[in-house]
């Protein structure tokens, strides 16, 4: 079968830069890859070719022999298929060589896994661990100091971290030479994987410790005390660190999130570093004003005036009387609104009073509707 143009083979024009080289055989090689055809002999075929191709176009020499005087100016450079120059991938990761996350997605597509240098196991950070904290309004008011109980993996104390027992120590994996891999040929390419005998660890723990199985981490029962600060708001996280889960291999421990949930309070209402409440008034208070002596949310007496004639639903602002600001000296603000309380009872004396207000009111037995500015205006 007469040979392909090999750009036509890698699907580039004759302009083409060393990188789109690279790339075009890149995509073809991952689409051809034996291992990935097992018993397709048109697609190894296609592999070779695309191989083929790629060695010719990526060695500046050979591409300016083919560009001159065709397939006749490489004669043999390529072997005919049959082998690999030095230009080509003798191992099939090293396409992805130079491109990041590539090389990671490979690896996983076919069953290997993240290593550090030398192909053993990297070491791992432990896992991040989260407590639910739950707390009076009060406390996040003042800050507060918890105690938070949980389980955790640690480092087991009896290996010491290792995994094996004492004196025996770990030994060398046969398989794969303590490299932690393991490779096989298909075709052209030689794979790393990872080894199955000691995944991916290099080594083989012969007497695995008792009290840990060979893991080394043990659940361990751990108390601390967290200081929540004055302020804090319901879902916020408080970061511990190094208090999670040990890492194995004698990898970092993760970090231990708190998250804290703040009850809610009986009276006060919050809205960013800000308070609201309710307060009752009497018909009499309303209509000609008074000095009212109210609680704010630390428990202190505050002095609110409220002017006469004061209307159902006014919102008074004290300032400096919210929550914490974090960070800072400063509060937030305290907002009051006021609700007129009607007596549902009356003794005669109050009727009759009530009765010479009205008299003297001229009380209005068929209303208009207000106007909407004139209701915004009274708000």
């Amino acid at each position: 079968m007469a040979k392909r143009d090999y750009y036509e083979v890698l699907g580039i024009g004759r302009g083409a830069s060393v990188d789109e080289i690279k790339k075009a055989y890149r995509k073809l090689a991952i689409q051809y890859h034996p291992d990935r055809n097992q018993g397709n002999k048109e697609a190894e075929e296609k592999f070779k070719e695309a191989t083929e191709a790629y060695e010719i176009l990526s060695d500046e020499k050979k591409r300016q022999a083919y560009d001159q005087f065709g397939f006749a100016g490489v004669d043999g450079a390529s072997g005919g298929g049959r082998g690999f120059g030095s230009a080509a991938f003798h191992d099939f990761s090293d396409i992805f060589s130079g491109f990041g996350d590539f090389s990671d997605i490979f690896e996983g597509f076919f069953g290997g896994g993240r290593r550090s240098s030398g192909g053993r196991a990297s070491v791992q950070r432990g896992s991040d661990l989260r407590y639910d904290a739950e707390i009076d309004f009060k406390d996040a008011v003042y800050g507060t100091k918890i105690e938070v109980e949980y389980n955790h993996n640690s480092g087991c104390q009896t290996c010491h971290g290792t995994g094996a027992e004492s004196g025996s120590g770990k030994k060398t994996c046969q398989t794969c030479g303590g490299s932690g891999q393991v490779r096989r040929s298909s075709g052209f390419f030689s794979i790393a994987s990872v080894c199955p005998a000691c995944r991916g660890e290099g080594f083989i723990i012969e007497h695995p410790c008792k009290s840990c199985g060979g893991s080394g981490l043990v659940k361990k029962r751990q108390k601390i005390k967290v200081t929540i600060p004055g302020g804090i708001e319901h879902g916020r996280r408080i970061v511990i660190h190094g208090q999670g889960d040990a890492g194995p291999n004698g990898g970092e421990a993760g970090d231990l999130f708190v998250v804290i949930h703040v009850r809610p309070h009986e009276y006060f209402e919050r809205e960013g570093n800000d308070l609201y409440c309710v307060i009752p008034v009497s018909i009499t208070q309303a209509a000609l004003g008074a000095e009212l002596d109210i609680p704010n949310v630390m428990g202190q007496k505050i002095r609110l005036k409220i002017p006469s004639g004061t209307q159902e639903g006014k919102v008074f602002r004290l300032r400096g009387e919210g929550m914490p600001i974090s960070n800072s000296h400063h509060r937030g603000d305290l907002y009051i609104k006021i609700m007129i309380r009607i007596p549902t009872r009356l003794s005669s004396r109050s009727r009759a009073l009530l009765k010479e207000i009205a008299d003297l009111e001229g009380d209005i037995t068929d209303p208009k509707p207000l106007s909407l500015a004139e209701f915004r205006k009274k708000e």
